[in-house]
């Protein structure tokens, strides 16, 4: 593979204009699609294979028309200080917004507070509910806008209003933070390179990349059904490996000329070493993200899916339009150890009269590895013990932000009617092998009465054919609760008793249902998923590294470092801890997807330092070094890239803690400490403490195993068999002279 990429890394270099002219015109092109594509909203939300999804899709066949995943908005009424909703001007009020709110093209129905008794007791607060043919997803703007302007005339009629419900979905805003983690990027490029134009070209071309990706995703957004939390996640991590793996090539390549060689042989030398490093963190990356797919459920697979294909043109980009760069440069990229004309005057840099920090610091750990692998176990297990109370849970109008209409109307509705109004479960009854479906609807709701945690059941409402009816029940806890959830598993418990007395079959559904589920099939999915991915990626560095032991080690510090950003995460978003300065306004369960997604994502980037990391080490043990020696050769040549790689991915990724969207900011804070934990205690401390405990035995391999294994080359081998044939190509020349 170093042969084949340092061809390449040449070839680029050569012909800088045809691969920039390449990239220019790819960018064009999804620029151009991305602007002309129609605008897409959230992507659906379905879970198949579960109950909640079987009863939605019960609904669909049974009651036509009555749109079961149709978006609901509930308005909130509240009569001011002294007065009550019946009152005659506030009575006026509410019908005519219930009249205007009735208006829309795409509502079926509006109901009446006062004809469904919809008014808390103290008469106080009062709500109208809205429901639509659509889903919140597929919601015209008109229709959100009339919404807004009605509740507003409400406003000034002299009501307090709010409007809670999936109909309003506020779109999320990542703030200034997402800039100033870029430039944050951008002043450890310079300090790394010293110079303003090395320092440029990892920025150039991972925006490139991001910008690809990122309109590819929008102009194929409609189609496919993505949302825009899956262009948030392609540029999170397409912005941080696109700068990691420009980084560490551009990085090579200054090595290379400040020994000696032509830029174009320094381009190619450059991608054929660190681009093999690439290649393989790159391709660990996308089995991370592609792996999602397994837990078949399609929001889920098309956010990997498409953080995977961002990836990949990082990818390309770094392998081609790097060394293409680099051509463009010319000599305003200087070797290492050189300072810029502009930073430095143009002077090499002083030659140190003591090994760099690197160096140093491999040197302390090799040794003193035995209490360096202690220290930094024992260190990540405490940050790790806040995960065993991990809960989690699906965010809901009560994580957002005070300042929302939405969780305004949350709090009025847990003030006037408790806190289970915000999640009513929908209970469906199919009773069409039940020899008595009237029977059968009336046990169902006598039976979820009796439950512990029930506030109100309605009446069975059946449909025309009287197979089939629902049942709203309304819970006395939040709908994120553990109580709550307990309560569905109750009523669905009672539904087996049901089924073997009347052969009706009772499916509980709705948005706190459906939250449930979700959370419980993630779970169920997260050890074989874990398997696959650690079992692929384990093959995968089999290959890079030829040895058994290595590959495991990568392996058992990656769950070190996974499991102790849980317990962070949990910390701050489910504790408290330090919420204020991190901006979480509202503390609960953790997103059901947070632990699978970081596992996934988490796992990709951590081999890439792995990766960068180790393979200088192997490079230096295959040619010639005594282990310790090679360990910390591979940090004097490496340490201090993969420092500033690490340093811009956790600011890219800290970027996204200022977002307005709980699930980006909850994910951008995981990621940038889970890098953090991976790189500075997994990678820097506890790998070098192993590799040194070991020894020899840590690059051991099976001479069965090693014959059957391909020979990627990603040491390099393959390009001093080149310099050893030109030299004998220029003996013999010599000689013929002679």
């Amino acid at each position: 593979m170093a042969t084949f990429l340092y061809k390449l890394g040449r070839l680029a270099f050569r012909r800088r204009h045809f691969v920039a002219l390449i990239w220019v015109a790819l960018l064009t092109l999804a620029g151009v699609g991305a602007a002309s594509a129609p605008t897409a909203g959230a992507s659906s939300f379905s879970i198949p294979g579960t109950e909640a999804q079987k009863a939605f899709d019960l609904l669909e066949s049974r009651f036509p028309g009555m749109s079961a995943d149709g978006a609901t908005a509930r308005v909130v009424f509240k009569a001011p200080s002294g007065e009550k909703m019946s009152d005659k001007d506030n009575k006026a009020t509410v019908k005519k917004t219930v009249k205007a709110l009735g208006d829309g093209s795409e509502v079926t129905s509006v109901t009446d507070p006062f004809k469904a008794k919809a008014v808390s007791k103290d008469g106080s607060i009062a709500y109208a509910q809205v429901k639509y043919k659509v889903s919140g997803m597929e919601l015209k703007d008109s229709s959100k806008d009339a919404l807004k302007e009605t509740a507003q005339e409400a406003r000034h009629a002299g009501l307090t209003v709010e409007v809670g419900g999936d109909a309003l979905q506020a779109t999320p805003e990542t703030g200034s933070t997402e800039v100033i983690g870029i430039a944050v990027a951008a002043v450890v490029l310079v300090i790394t390179f010293g110079s303003l134009i090395a320092a440029g070209l990892p920025l150039l071309t991972a925006l490139i990349g991001v910008g690809i990706g990122v309109s590819t995703i929008t102009a194929l957004a409609n189609a496919l059904d993505l949302g825009t939390t899956t262009s948030t996640l392609a540029m999170m991590i397409g912005l941080a490996v696109g700068i990691d793996y420009a980084l560490f090539i551009v990085s090579r390549y200054r090595a290379e000329l400040a020994e000696g060689r032509e830029r174009e042989e320094a381009a190619g030398r450059a991608v054929g070493t660190a681009g093999s490093a690439v290649v393989f963190a790159g391709l660990t990356v996308v089995i991370a993200l592609v792996g999602l797919s397994v837990v078949n459920i399609p929001m889920l697979t098309k956010m990997g899916v498409a953080a995977a294909g961002t990836v990949a043109i990082a990818v390309l980009i770094a392998l081609t339009m790097i060394p293409a760069l680099l051509g463009y440069a010319g000599r305003k990229v200087q070797p290492a150890g050189k300072k810029s004309k502009l930073l430095g005057g143009g002077r090499a840099a002083k030659k140190e009269s003591k090994p760099n920090m690197g160096t140093r610091w491999a040197s302390f750990v090799v040794r003193r590895p035995l209490a360096v692998l202690l220290l930094g176990v024992v260190g990540l297990g405490a940050a790790a013990i806040p995960a065993t109370s991990l809960e989690l849970g699906l965010p809901d109008d009560g994580s957002q932000p005070t300042s929302t209409t939405q969780r305004r109307a949350y709090d009025l509705l847990s003030e006037g009617f408790g806190p289970g109004f915000n999640g009513p479960l929908m209970v469906v009854v199919d009773a069409k092998a039940s020899d008595a479906p009237k029977a059968a609807f009336t046990k169902v709701r006598n039976e979820i009465k009796d439950l512990k945690g029930v506030v109100t059941v309605t009446r069975p409402a059946p449909n025309k054919a009287g197979d089939t009816a629902t049942i709203t029940v309304i819970p006395d806890s939040k709908p994120s609760s553990v109580k709550t959830e307990d309560l569905v598993h109750a009523i669905r418990d009672d539904g087996a008793d049901v089924k073997a007395d009347t052969d009706a079959t009772v499916l509980v559904t709705g948005t706190t249902a459906m939250n449930i589920d979700f959370s419980q099939k993630l779970n169920d999915a997260l050890i074989p998923y874990l398997a696959l991915v650690v079992g692929l990626a384990f093959l995968l560095l089999i290959v890079v590294f030829r040895s058994i032991l290595v590959p495991l080690k990568a392996a058992l510090g990656f769950l070190l470092s996974v499991m102790a950003a849980l317990g962070a995460v949990v910390a701050v978003f489910q504790w408290g801890w330090l919420s204020g300065l991190m901006g979480v306004e509202e503390t609960g369960p953790i997103m059901s997807m947070m632990p699978i997604f970081m596992v996934g994502v988490v796992f990709g980037l951590a081999m890439d330092y792995e990766v960068f990391l180790v393979t200088r080490m192997r490079e230096a043990y295959v040619h010639g070094e005594k282990p310790g020696q090679a360990i910390v050769t591979g940090f004097k040549h490496g340490a201090r890239v993969v420092t500033a790689a690490a340093v811009i991915m956790i600011a890219v990724f800290s970027g996204f803690i200022g977002s307005s969207e709980s699930m980006i900011k909850m994910i951008g804070f995981g990621l940038a400490i889970a890098v953090f934990f991976d790189a500075f205690i997994v990678r820097m401390a506890i790998v070098p403490a192993v590799l040194a405990l070991l020894g020899k035995r840590a690059w051991w391999l099976p001479k069965w195993l090693d014959r059957a294994l391909p020979n990627v080359d990603v040491e390099g081998e393959g390009l001093r068999a080149l310099d050893r044939k030109s030299m004998n190509e220029d003996d013999d020349r010599a000689l013929a002279r002679v």
